[in-house]
């Protein structure tokens, strides 16, 4: 199911977590060749990607929200 990103957090190895409108976080790792993600490496790129929406895998399992 689609969510739109709202905010971002870092986790405990520093790695930058997506917050989405559902209550769940994603994993936005930028890390060539297997993910591009260049965009999360700023914070104008961050920024530039907020409300666009990943598809959460938590949501289609019907997994209760995430704490940060």
């Amino acid at each position: 199911m689609k969510q739109s990103i709202v905010d971002y957090h870092k986790d405990e190895e520093n790695h930058w977590v997506a917050e989405l409108n559902c209550g769940h976080n994603q994993h936005v790792r930028h890390n060539p060749p297997l993910v591009s993600r260049p965009w999360v490496e700023t914070q104008d790129g961050r920024d530039s990607m907020l409300g666009y929406q990943l598809n959460c895998v938590k949501c289609d399992t019907e997994q209760p929200v995430d704490n940060k």
